[in-house]
C-alpha cells in the first residue's frame, strides 16, 4: 500500500537515486522514509558497504620466466551512487574483470622471490592498478587487495625443497663447527691449567676412570700419559747403536778359536840319535818334533 502511493524506505546501508522520466534527478535520497511520485518517478538504491569480490586464479609468467597461478581477493565499495549506476552497466562484473587483468599485469611484472615473500608490496602496487580506472569514472573505490594463494609448478617445488633443506645443512655445519672452536678454546685453556700442577691432570683421570666405571662397563681403559711415552723415547736406544747389533745378529755364528800350545824346544843326545837311526821298532810311534 505504500509503494501504491510513493512511499519508499531506504536501508542505514544504501542510498537512492530518483528518475524522473528517465533522468536522474540531481542529490541523493540519503537512508530513511522518502516520498517519490508513483507516476512519473522511480527510485534505484545502491548498496554502499565493502563488497568482496574474489578474482580467479590466473595463470602468468613471472619476469623470471616461472609459469604460476594466482587468485586475489578484492575489497571495494561504492562512493558516488550516480556514477556507479549511470557511467557503468553492472559495476561489480566490471570491478571484477579489471582485477583479472590487472593481477596477470602486475604478475608479469615481479619475480617469484618477490610475490612469495614480498606480498605487502605486491598488494599495494595491485591496488594501485585496480583502483585508477575505477575511482574516478566509476564511482568505486578499491579498499584492499590481497594475494590468497600461489601456485607454483612440481618442478619448482622440488627445487627450492632441495634450495631449503641444502641452506638449513650449511647453518647447521656452520653452527657445528663454531661450537668445536669455542670447545677447543676452552679445552686449550684447561690443558694451559692442567700443565701448571700435574695433581690436577692425576685427578683429571681419575675422575675419567670413575664415569667409565659408572657405566657397569665390562672393558676398563686406562689412558697412559704422554710424559710416559717420552720418558721411554728417551731411554730407548739410538739408531746408531742399534745398527751394529743388527749387523751382528744377521751374521751367522763362528766356531771358536783353538789357542796354540808352545813347549820349550829340547836337544837330544847324541847316542840316542844314533841308536834311533839304527834301527827302530816296527810298532813305534813316528817322532813329532815340536819347535819353539
Amino acid at each position: 500500500m505504500a509503494d501504491m502511493f510513493g512511499f519508499k524506505i531506504i536501508t542505514q546501508y544504501e542510498r537512492g537515486i530518483v528518475f524522473r522520466w528517465g533522468r536522474a534527478l540531481p542529490g541523493v535520497r540519503e537512508a530513511g522514509l522518502t516520498w517519490i511520485n508513483p507516476f512519473s518517478e522511480r527510485l534505484r538504491k545502491v548498496n554502499m558497504q565493502i563488497i568482496v569480490a574474489g578474482v580467479p586464479a590466473q595463470e602468468a609468467i613471472t619476469r623470471d620466466n616461472v609459469t604460476l597461478k594466482v587468485d586475489a581477493v578484492v575489497y571495494y565499495r561504492v562512493v558516488d551512487p550516480v556514477k556507479a549506476i549511470i557511467n557503468v552497466q553492472n559495476y561489480a562484473y566490471a570491478v571484477s574483470q579489471v582485477a583479472q587483468t590487472s593481477l596477470r599485469s602486475v604478475i608479469g611484472q615481479s619475480d617469484m622471490d618477490q610475490l612469495l615473500s614480498e606480498r605487502d608490496k605486491v598488494n599495494a602496487h595491485l591496488k594501485d592498478v585496480i583502483d585508477a580506472p575505477t575511482e574516478e569514472p566509476w564511482g568505486i573505490r578499491v579498499e584492499r587487495v590481497e594475494v590468497k594463494d600461489v601456485s607454483l609448478p612440481e618442478s619448482m617445488k622440488r627445487s627450492m625443497s632441495r634450495q631449503a633443506e641444502a641452506e638449513r645443512e650449511r647453518r647447521a655445519r656452520i653452527i657445528s663447527a663454531d661450537g668445536e672452536y669455542q670447545a677447543s678454546k676452552k679445552l686449550a685453556q684447561a690443558a694451559a691449567v692442567m700443565s701448571a700442577d700435574p695433581a690436577a691432570l692425576q685427578l683429571r683421570l681419575l675422575q675419567t676412570v670413575v664415569e667409565v666405571a659408572a657405566e657397569k662397563n665390562s672393558t676398563l681403559v686406562m689412558p697412559v700419559p704422554v710424559e710416559l711415552l717420552r720418558f721411554f723415547d728417551r731411554m730407548a736406544p739410538t739408531a746408531d747403536h742399534a745398527q751394529p747389533a743388527a749387523d751382528s745378529a744377521e751374521a751367522p755364528p763362528s766356531a771358536p778359536e783353538v789357542p796354540v800350545l808352545e813347549m820349550p824346544a829340547f836337544a837330544v843326545p847324541a847316542s840316542l840319535a844314533a841308536a834311533g837311526t839304527r834301527s827302530a821298532p816296527l810298532n813305534a810311534a813316528p817322532e813329532v818334533g815340536v819347535t819353539a
